[in-house]
């Protein structure tokens, strides 16, 4: 997730990153309704195709990469020491990671194991998470509860982490599973990958893109089996450089515009973005015989993706950084600004659903598009819900 914590907030990243999740939610919503045209869902792993739902998470990539390069310069000027920046990287790649871990093994608890519901279970961890990234701000005569608050956020966590069980197929038990991260996980596992790559050599103007050339032609080699990379189950995630492509390629994007590069002038900066749009959906065309399909995450996903994030984030640095017309964006600014509370809204609602043992919401309103409609009313409540949250000063920080 994006850094909460900088003192200096550019409008174009917070509107890209608060429209990406938006759409997200959205998405996420919607792909539990039938009935509805191909292209409002995921495509399969059999075709080669991609729709406009499989942009979403590299979108999200993307605007991290966008963020990360922003987010260091802040924090070394607040701290230059090296060691302290590489505990903050690890601290937020492995809450990530976390979260995700919570998200993705709620539905597999064993109450008889475990005493406890599962979407109890999942309630509590998240419960405990929440107070442990808190950004509680305020007085320092509110500090000595804050950090109370945030001890017994991390114990609830290690308690549900401690007592999860889960049976498997054969009727064994077992743990956490580590396979699949969901996408908070994924995220982190990323980000810790792209920070690697991109702390030791940010000095150096050419290396992000060096570093994107590389992970490309590395997510093309693996894809057409010219070369394999054994990786344990957990790492596979990261085993053939598409989604570490679209962070760093978000991380070149912003040393353009918001970087070294910045003195060149507008006219520099626009014309950056639409080349390099341009010749990521051409190169990603020219990779079309190895498939096109997230699932596979192909060249051409990738690289489609990331030629129309870059496209979409050029227009937007002309229209609101810019001209500064950031009113139209206003519904979303909660959601750029304070995303990782907002992300976390419909999992909490899911679980609290669940733990109440209501199911009404997932029979009814389910097909076609009175499914899509009940969808975007879902997204606008939890964006609703997310500045309610945001005025209160609940900001989940990483």
């Amino acid at each position: 997730m994006a850094e909460q914590g900088t003192t200096t907030r550019i409008a174009s990243v917070d509107i890209f990153r608060g429209l990406t999740m938006v759409v997200m939610i959205f998405v996420n919503e919607v792909a539990a309704v039938r009935g509805l045209p191909w292209w409002t869902y995921h495509a399969t792993a059999e075709v080669n195709a991609m729709t406009y739902v499989d942009m979403v998470f590299p979108f999200f990539l993307f605007v991290v990469g966008l963020s990360i390069p922003l987010a260091i310069q802040q924090r070394l000027k607040k701290n230059p020491s090296i060691p302290a920046l590489w505990r903050h990287v690890t601290v937020r790649a492995a809450s990530l990671i976390m979260l995700g871990l919570i998200v993705a093994n709620a539905n597999a608890g064993d109450k008889a194991r475990m005493g406890i519901n599962p979407y109890m279970w999942a309630l509590l961890a998240l419960t405990g998470s929440a107070l442990f990234l808190n950004a509680y701000g305020g007085s320092e005569r509110n500090a000595a509860l804050h950090r109370w608050l945030r001890g017994f956020g991390l114990v609830v966590v290690v308690a549900m982490f401690a007592i999860f069980r889960s049976s498997t197929a054969q009727g064994d038990v077992s743990w956490i599973r580590l396979s699949y991260p969901e996408i908070l996980g994924q995220i982190g596992f990323t980000y810790l990958v792209v920070a690697i790559l991109y702390i030791p050599t940010r000095r150096w103007l050419w290396a992000p893109f060096a570093c994107f050339a590389a992970l490309i032609a590395f997510n093309a080699l693996t894809v057409a089996r010219w070369i394999t990379v054994p990786l344990p189950e957990y790492f596979k995630l990261c085993s053939n450089g598409a989604l570490a492509a679209m962070t760093m390629a978000g991380i070149a994007t912003s040393v353009i515009f918001f970087g070294a590069y910045r003195r060149q002038g507008l006219r520099m900066r626009i014309q950056f973005g639409l080349a390099a749009g341009l010749l990521a959906l051409t190169a990603g065309w020219l990779l079309v015989p190895l498939g096109i399909s997230k699932i596979r995450r192909t060249p051409t996903w990738t690289l489609f993706s990331i030629g129309a994030a870059i496209l979409l984030f050029t227009a937007l640095h002309l229209i609101c950084d810019v001209k500064r017309r950031t009113a139209w964006a206003n519904f979303v600014h909660s959601a750029g600004t304070n995303t990782l509370t907002t992300y976390l809204i419909p999992d909490f609602w899911a679980y609290i659903l669940g733990a109440a043992g209501i199911t009404y919401f997932g029979r009814h309103l389910n097909m076609g598009w009175p499914g899509a409609v009940r969808a975007a009313v879902f997204t606008a409540i939890v964006v609703a819900i997310a500045n309610v949250l945001t005025r209160l000063r609940v900001r989940l920080q990483l």
